[in-house]
Order: C-alpha cells, then structure tokens, then sequence
C-alpha cells in the first residue's frame, strides 16, 4: 500500500515531525516529483506516487532521533511497515546511504535518496553545497567520518549523471527553478 500525500501529511502530524524537519521534506517531495515526472517523460517505468509519498516520509523517523542517536532512516522504515507501507521501507530506510550497487537505470529509490540530498533544510542546493554542510554538521571534525560522507556523495554524483540525462535541464538549473 502507497499512501496518499494527504496521509503523509497525517503522519508527520501523528509521529510529530518538526516543522523545519517537514518543510524539508516537502522541498524534497517537489524535487522528486519534478525528476520523475521528467524521466517518465522520457520513458523511463517509475512509480510516481511511491516517489512522491517516500519522499515526503524519508524523514518520518528524524524527530524521535534527535536527541538518541538512533538511525532514523532505520526508524523511519520500521515506521512505514508498521503501517503496511512496505513499498515505502526500503525507500526511506535507504535515503541516507544506499544498499548494494547502483541499478543500470534510475529507479524509485535513487530519486529519493538524489532529491534529499539537494535539499539543506528547506533551500534546493548543489550537490558540492549540501556535502559541506553536510560534513560540517555531521562529520565532527573526524576524517573517518568526513571520508564516508565523501564515499557516500560519490554516489550522488554518478546518481545525478544519471537523471539528468533523461531531463531537459542541467543540475544546476534545478537550484533556480520554482517547483511550488
């Protein structure tokens, strides 16, 4: 079962979602829409509604993590079987660092985890901007964890080469695009 952008909503409220954490995921839903919609365009076979509702939830576990240390993208996906969205699980739980070797072809997951990763708080970024921030907020002065980051953005770099050879645009243009 895939729910509805109304029932995302209601989750959020339900598990308590921040504000910021929410408007976010918004910024990201828009992304992901926009990227799918684009390369279903293009012809490639994608779920749009699963796009969308995972991007709205991959962040449905952050508020109770904050204060714990716990994964929230781990939470997030317990969250989204608990409620029989076992699409969804994979999706969220994946949206930090994926699982596994990148598909030949862009897929759900992909555009969830590419579009979150453009997004710093609720501003549509860069992939070199969003990897500063994120190494300043998250790495803590640690080169163990700064290189891992680093790993991890590789990915979105080669994941962004991907999509954006299905859509009109380049990457960076998507900074200044209204996507409301």
């Amino acid at each position: 079962m895939i729910p509805s952008p109304e029932e995302c909503l209601l989750l959020m409220s339900e598990y308590g979602m921040l504000d910021n954490i929410r408007a976010h995921s918004r910024v990201v839903a828009r992304i992901a829409d926009f990227i799918g919609r684009g390369l279903i365009a293009d012809g490639v076979g994608l779920n749009l509604k699963l796009i969308v509702s995972a991007a709205l939830l991959h962040d449905i576990g952050k508020t109770a993590c904050l204060n714990n240390g716990r994964d929230h993208s781990r939470l997030g996906a317990e969250i989204c079987r608990r409620h029989n969205f076992q699409e969804l699980a994979p999706l969220v739980r994946q949206h930090v660092i994926l699982q596994g070797t990148l598909p030949p072809e862009v897929d759900e997951r992909l555009i969830v985890y590419y579009a979150d990763k453009r997004v710093n708080h609720d501003q549509i970024v860069g992939l070199p901007a969003r990897l500063a921030y994120i190494i300043e907020r998250y790495g803590q002065n640690n080169p163990r964890r700064c290189q891992a980051i680093n790993d991890n953005f590789k990915q979105a770099f080669i994941i962004e080469e991907m999509i954006f050879r299905h859509l009109p645009i380049k990457p960076e243009e998507l900074s200044t695009m209204d996507l409301t």
